[in-house]
């Protein structure tokens, strides 16, 4: 089988974009689970909605569409991705990881950005992954660009790759990783080469599979707090107890101390 490598993501989903909606088919249940779950948490009267690495928008669309939210964002960098929604949705051709350098200076903005710093969001999602298309040393960066557009009583969900997910990786292989994790912590540990197998050939980039510590580690580092995890299966997308049993899809607010710091005081 024919393998085409990229090493930069938005390159590889450039040229995944024309097999993007056969994707989201072999995947349908657990998709569409974590759009119910996401759905299901969105406070109604909920006005806007910012999606990282949103794809062709499409997810982000019917969630949107679910709760009445009229103003969706799709950042996305891979044109051949955001094409394919551009009229139905604003669209911000930029990476995830520089939202901080190219949206949120003030006075400036970014190349289809045309929103400054005074923009928040009630609702901001990150899904199926994106974030293990980040390189580690930015993944902060993202997280902090977040809590920076997130409205006050906003909600973050983030969607990521279990690392000791059992279900989808075997006991042998979660094994193994878990028994690396112990004796030596890195954050090399996690880097995978992600792989989509689409009518012979195969195409691939770099990836990142997580573990709690790590989500939480970087959540700390950029104002957010964890208001809820949930669990759900990678093959048949019900929610599961356990955390070995699937992938996490996460749901943080805004740290309530920064915006209790911020507020302004009273006589």
């Amino acid at each position: 089988m024919e393998t085409e490598h990229f090493e930069d993501p938005v390159a590889a989903y450039n040229r995944l974009a024309a097999h993007y909606p056969d994707l989201c088919r072999r995947r349908e249940p657990y998709l569409r689970s974590v759009e119910r779950e996401v759905a299901s948490r969105i406070p109604q009267g909920s006005r806007s909605l910012l999606d990282l690495g949103a794809g062709d928008g499409s997810r982000a669309l019917h969630i949107a569409a679910q709760l009445g939210i009229e103003r969706v964002v799709l950042v996305e960098p891979s044109e051949e991705m955001a094409g394919k929604r551009a009229d139905h949705a604003e669209v911000w051709p930029i990476r995830a990881e520089d939202l901080a350098q190219e949206c949120l200076n003030v006075g400036t903005a970014a190349p289809g950005c045309h929103h400054r710093t005074a923009e928040r969001f009630d609702v901001i999602t990150c899904l199926w992954n994106v974030l293990g298309h980040v390189s580690a040393e930015k993944r902060v960066a993202v997280m902090s660009s977040v809590a920076s557009l997130l409205a006050q009583n906003g909600k973050f969900f983030l969607d990521v790759n279990h690392r000791y997910n059992v279900r989808s990786y075997g006991i042998l292989a979660t094994s193994a990783r878990w028994l690396h994790d112990l004796f030596s912590r890195r954050e090399s540990n996690g880097e995978v080469c992600a792989k989509w197998n689409l009518n012979g050939s195969t195409i691939s980039t770099r990836g990142h599979v997580f573990i709690p510590d790590e989500i939480m580690r970087l959540a700390r580092a950029a104002g957010l707090e964890l208001k809820e995890r949930v669990v759900i299966d990678y093959d048949d997308g019900r929610v599961r107890r356990f955390a070995f049993r699937g992938n996490l899809l996460y749901i943080f607010r805004r740290n309530s101390r920064i915006d209790s710091s911020s507020a302004p005081q009273t006589s």
